[in-house]
Order: structure tokens, then C-alpha cells, then sequence
């Protein structure tokens, strides 16, 4: 009895001393902005996240039919120049605006995803590549995951890409693909190889960089950038990983202690173990790294690489911009009045969705190279689940991380979510799921409320 009460005791103590630092650190945190009525428990849970989780700066903006419903921000070093239209880099996330730069040339009848790359780029198709579709591409089959050399960031500077330096060295690559599936991550590779037949189909001869800041970026008055520029360099917020040893320490918490993790250690290594196959088949492994010098994510925080085009893994954007970008997809493809994408074009790039196995999980990839997440019931393995769970209906993609650029078109919602510190063991960015899956039950408290 006694041992029962003792023990009883030391839990609530150390419950007690949990809130009270939370609540200590929740005086060092300002978090700002503004939700729409209904959408309450949306920054409820973002000022939880921010008082428990190893977060250091991050943005969430949310639209809803057209109308801006969550606009929040904060930084836990109260860092003055942090604000919401601070720029981040989205790591994957940019996926999907190369994405929407492919549809444009959909929009225009200047493409089709089931023509081959080679019918647009004839040099491509050198060594036995001319058979690969632009749609194989997109959905990260075009065996091209890894290149065999690392790219120097200059040559990734719009003017030099021009000049054809990463286009020749893919004309020349050979398709290496892994056992088991022809769908592999492209994380890095599959930006440059669509920059270079962006700019081949694209009538003025542009990049995606070019594209997305003269056709998206500036119309609808958002910043999201694929190549900073000198000027916009200090409005770069540095994004740093979360120590490892820290990670693993933290999820042997549990959740009443604050933990700063969003699983519990069983539930980490569970994922990782999961995974751990698909990596030793991938044909990643081994190779070299994708840029000259690179030893580390923080490379990523060097200028010459923000300046340089890898839409695939270095757009720099906040999270306002990349919501009105997804509230504008959400739409169909337009925005007050103006349309960026034609009817048919929008349904395109969401068309022919081709469920298949990439390693982390069973993704569902599109022609136009959005993925689309499903209703869990239709998944049985757990990182299917894990995937999936919590943004049925969403189109788009992730980034490294934490980063999340989505949309739901049937419930009309553009979603942005940007943090600067890295969880890299949190596979499926579920600390940013929760927001979705937030925002999602406020929408259907507001229909049930009438």
C-alpha cells in the first residue's frame, strides 16, 4: 500500500515539475499571428507543440475556401528577426513546385506526361533512357536516384544550368535501379533532371527558378523561391538538425514528462528497423554525395547553395507562401479571378495515381508527381498508416524534417507548415500531421455546428 501511495506520489511530483517547466519555457517563447473563429484549437495545439517539442522556430499557415484561418509563428530563442515572412529552406517540399512548373507547361499544351523525356530533351536519351515517360519521372521511377558524380554549387547557378553543365552530365548517366521496385526516392536528382527539360519545353527558355518567381511567386505576392537571391540572402533563417542522442534520449520519456519527441522510443525503432531493408537495397548507398563538399544537412545553410537551382531539395520559402501556392491548387488552379492552371491541366497533375512501393512506406504518385494520401483503411502495414493517418484527402509532399506543402481539394484547404529544426528520425513529418488532422476535425466541428 505504502509503495503504491509513495510511488503515486513521485509520479504526481514529477508531473507538477513537468508543467512547471513548461510553463517556464513558455515564457521565453512569443508566439504570434491570428486563427479564424472555429480554429481555436489549432493554435491550442501549436502553443503545446511549442512549449513540449525540441522546436525552434516554425511557421503554420492554413487557408480555407480562399480565407486565411491560421497565420502563427514563433521562435523559442525569442529571435527578433524571425517572423512569418521569414525564409526557410522546405527541403522536399519543394517537390511540388516543380511539380505545379511541369503543369504549367501541361496548361499550355506544351506537354504530356506520357510523352518520353527524350521526345523533348533527344539527348537524354542516351544510354538506353529513351523509353522513360515524363510521368515515370515524376512518380521517382526514372532510375536515376543517385548521380555518379557530385554537382559543384556554381554549376547550379541559373546562369551556368543554361549552359547545360547538369544537363550533360545526366545525358550521359546510365538508369541504375533498385531490387524489388523501379520506384526510388529521388530526393535530390529528380529536381535537376525536370529543371532541364523545364527549360527546354518552356518557350522563353526559363528555369524553374525563373518560372516560379516571375509566374507564382510574384502574381500571387508570396515568397517561395527556388534560387535566392544576393538581396534575399539575410532574410534566410538557418535550419539546424536535432542531436540524435537527444532524440533517442528524449523518446524514452513519457508524454507526461514533456517529452520532447512526438513518439516514444519503441515507436522510432520501430520505423527505423521497418526501413532499414529498403536502404540496404536502395542504390543510394555508396554513392557519392550530391554536392561537392557536402558532409552534412547544415550544408544546406550555405549561400552558394541557396543561390544555386535544386528545386528538389533547396526551395526556400515560408510557410504563408507555400499555403496561398497550395490554397491556389486547392482552388483548381486558380485565384481570385486569375487562373494559373486550365481546368484540364489541374486534373492532370492530379490525374492517373499509381499506388507502389518507395522504401519508407506505399506511396500513391501521380502523373503530374504529387503524391496523394488515402483513407488509412485502405493501408494494413503501419508506416503505410503512418503516412496516411491524419491527411486523407491532401495532395502534395513533404520536406527533410518537419516541412509540409499540401492540399486538400475537396475540402478547399492550402497548408504550409515550416520549422527550423530538423527532426530527421520523424520519417512521415507526423509533428506536422497534427495540425492537418487539427484542422481537418475544426472543419468538421463547423459543419456539424451548422
Amino acid at each position: 500500500m505504502y509503495s503504491v501511495l509513495g510511488s503515486s506520489s513521485r509520479l504526481l511530483a514529477l508531473s507538477l515539475l513537468g508543467q512547471m517547466m513548461s510553463k517556464n519555457t513558455a515564457n521565453q517563447i512569443r508566439i504570434q499571428g491570428t486563427v479564424a473563429p472555429g480554429f481555436e484549437s489549432v493554435k491550442a495545439l501549436y502553443t503545446r507543440n511549442m512549449q513540449t517539442l525540441a522546436e525552434r522556430d516554425t511557421q503554420l499557415c492554413v487557408y480555407h475556401q480562399g480565407e486565411k484561418v491560421v497565420d502563427l509563428w514563433a521562435s523559442t530563442d525569442a529571435d527578433a528577426d524571425f517572423s512569418a515572412d521569414s525564409l526557410i529552406n522546405v527541403f522536399s517540399s519543394g517537390k511540388s513546385l516543380e511539380a505545379l512548373a511541369m503543369a504549367s507547361l501541361v496548361s499550355k499544351g506544351l506537354l504530356d506526361y506520357q510523352a518520353k523525356v527524350a521526345d523533348y530533351w533527344p539527348e537524354f536519351g542516351a544510354n538506353g533512357k529513351s523509353d522513360l515517360t515524363v510521368a515515370a519521372l515524376m512518380r521517382h521511377e526514372a532510375g536515376l536516384a543517385v548521380l555518379n558524380v557530385s554537382i559543384k554549387a556554381d554549376d547550379l547557378l541559373t546562369a551556368n544550368i543554361k549552359q547545360n553543365k547538369i544537363g550533360h552530365i545526366i545525358e550521359n548517366h546510365e538508369q541504375t535501379f533498385r531490387v524489388g521496385s523501379a520506384r526510388e526516392y529521388h530526393a535530390v536528382t529528380r529536381g535537376w533532371i525536370v529543371n532541364e527539360v523545364f527549360r527546354r519545353v518552356d518557350p522563353a527558355g526559363r528555369t524553374i527558378g525563373e518560372f516560379l518567381r516571375e509566374d507564382i511567386s510574384q502574381p500571387l505576392g508570396v515568397d517561395a523561391f527556388i534560387g535566392v537571391r544576393q538581396e534575399e540572402l539575410s532574410r534566410r533563417v538557418k535550419v539546424s538538425v536535432l542531436n540524435m542522442r537527444l532524440q533517442l534520449k528524449e523518446s524514452l520519456k513519457p508524454k507526461f514528462l514533456n517529452r520532447k519527441m512526438e513518439h516514444n522510443i519503441f515507436q522510432t525503432l520501430h520505423r527505423l528497423i521497418q526501413v532499414i531493408p529498403a536502404i540496404r537495397r536502395s542504390t543510394v548507398r555508396g554513392a557519392p554525395p550530391p554536392f561537392a563538399g557536402m558532409d552534412r544537412i547544415a550544408f544546406f545553410n550555405e549561400p552558394a547553395i541557396a543561390m544555386g537551382e535544386t528545386p528538389s531539395a533547396n526551395a526556400n520559402c515560408s510557410a504563408r507562401g507555400l499555403a496561398k501556392i497550395a490554397a491556389m491548387l486547392a482552388g483548381g488552379g486558380q485565384w481570385e479571378g486569375a487562373r494559373y492552371l486550365t481546368e484540364q491541366a489541374w486534373q492532370a497533375l492530379h490525374g492517373d495515381p499509381v499506388e507502389a512501393p518507395m522504401g519508407i512506406a506505399a506511396t500513391t504518385f501521380t502523373q503530374g508527381g504529387v503524391a496523394r494520401f488515402a483513407r488509412p483503411e485502405q493501408y494494413n502495414a503501419k508506416l503505410d498508416r503512418a503516412l496516411n493517418l491524419g491527411r486523407e484527402g491532401f495532395y502534395g509532399w513533404m520536406g527533410l524534417g518537419g516541412s509540409i506543402f499540401q492540399w486538400h481539394p475537396q475540402a478547399n484547404i492550402g497548408f504550409g507548415y515550416v520549422p527550423t529544426s530538423l527532426n530527421i528520425l520523424d520519417l512521415y513529418n507526423e509533428r506536422g500531421k497534427t495540425y492537418q488532422a487539427e484542422v481537418l476535425k475544426c472543419l468538421d466541428n463547423l459543419r456539424a455546428a451548422g
